[in-house]
């Protein structure tokens, strides 16, 4: 671990390395239970499978925070005579990110380790198209008898990855969200004695379409809601101008301002930017042109509520070499800690 990093890195290796795919998040589950224990008032899994953690406070006052635990994915589809997985995707991918990746298979007896078929450039043919979702097929290096007994279609496949530290950068798979469900467990264990309830929620099925923060909405009816979600940092030499940066690593915790699916409350985020500025914690402010998080899902749900996100800036989103600064990951958490700390119930936020 690198010395600079002032969190729990192990934890965060855990949590990202882990598989959990949406809609199947047992596994990641079972890590935040454990993470809540001793640490919260109550806890909870909904029908769905959302765990959320109850910290009491002093007033009827209630804070929902949400972090989502899916990741993307892929269910197996088809089982081809030769012993090759076809997939069906779960969630957002880039095709061509894929090629010659490793995965896990999650079957009913045990994960079985494969590999994504690549054709060698020795036999492409120069017009050959992109890779599509559809083109994909994993090899399981076991004969055809063998897969038909221990796979079956609908098993789960996940990326392969370790997580580790490359300079100033925590890198590998399911940063998204996993580095936001590891800050809001850091802000839930240093949070102390808060005047009003925090529900921190670990959601799931935030990839296919935010399905389990409205659930939350109308469970919990929180008076208002933060989400925290990875956001796109374009700082790479593919995008040439600054303007066209959403966020950039190493400059802060980012307040979201706006993203496909929310508008976040103006008085919320002029908080969020208050109490950064008091606390000295570096920030920027994210105004996401395209992408939708958790936010969305409280800010209507069950009646009008205000709601507020602080995000990650995270280079290489939906990839297996995701990657965010770990000073970016420690103001996340220093803000959100505070944020909550100083919520007193009494703020107003009305338009």
């Amino acid at each position: 671990m690198n010395a600079d990093f002032d969190f729990d890195f192990d934890l965060l290796r855990e949590l990202t390395e882990e598989s959990g795919v949406a809609g199947y998040e047992d596994r990641i589950r079972e890590l935040v239970r454990r993470e809540f224990d001793g640490v919260v008032d109550s806890v909870h899994t909904d029908a769905m499978g959302n765990v959320v953690g109850t910290v009491e406070g002093s007033s009827d006052y209630s804070v929902a925070v949400a972090a989502h635990m899916d990741e993307i994915g892929f269910m197996v589809r088809h089982i081809t005579d030769e012993g090759f997985l076809e997939l069906d995707a779960l969630g957002g991918w880039d095709a061509d990110v894929l090629r010659a990746q490793r995965v896990r298979v999650h079957a009913e007896e045990g994960d079985l380790t494969g590999v994504i078929g690549s054709i060698p450039t020795h036999v492409q043919e120069d017009d050959e198209d992109g890779l599509s979702v559809e083109d994909v097929h994993v090899d399981l290096g076991l004969p055809a008898e063998e897969v038909d007994q221990r796979v079956s279609v609908g098993d789960l496949v996940s990326m392969d990855q370790t997580t580790t530290t490359v300079g100033d950068h925590v890198t590998g798979k399911a940063l998204d969200d996993r580095v936001c469900l590891f800050a809001m467990l850091e802000a839930a264990k240093r949070l102390d004695d808060p005047d009003v309830t925090v529900h921190f929620c670990a959601t799931v099925q935030e990839e296919l379409g935010i399905r389990g923060a409205p659930a939350l909405g109308v469970d919990l009816d929180p008076d208002l809601a933060v989400a925290l979600d990875v956001t796109v940092a374009n700082d790479i030499p593919a995008v040439e101008k600054e303007g066209e940066y959403v966020t950039e690593l190493g400059e802060g915790t980012a307040i979201k301002l706006k993203d496909s699916s929310v508008v976040t409350t103006p008085k919320v985020h002029r908080r969020m930017r208050s109490v950064a500025e008091e606390r000295d914690i570096d920030h920027q402010l994210e105004v996401l042109p395209s992408g939708a998080t958790d936010t969305s899902g409280f800010q209507n749900t069950h009646g009008a509520k205000p709601v507020g996100a602080i995000s990650i800036p995270t280079r290489y989103l939906h990839t297996v070499t995701e990657s965010a600064h770990h000073g970016d990951v420690g103001a996340t958490i220093d803000l959100l800690t505070a944020f909550l700390d100083t919520e007193t119930g009494e703020h107003d936020y009305s338009l």
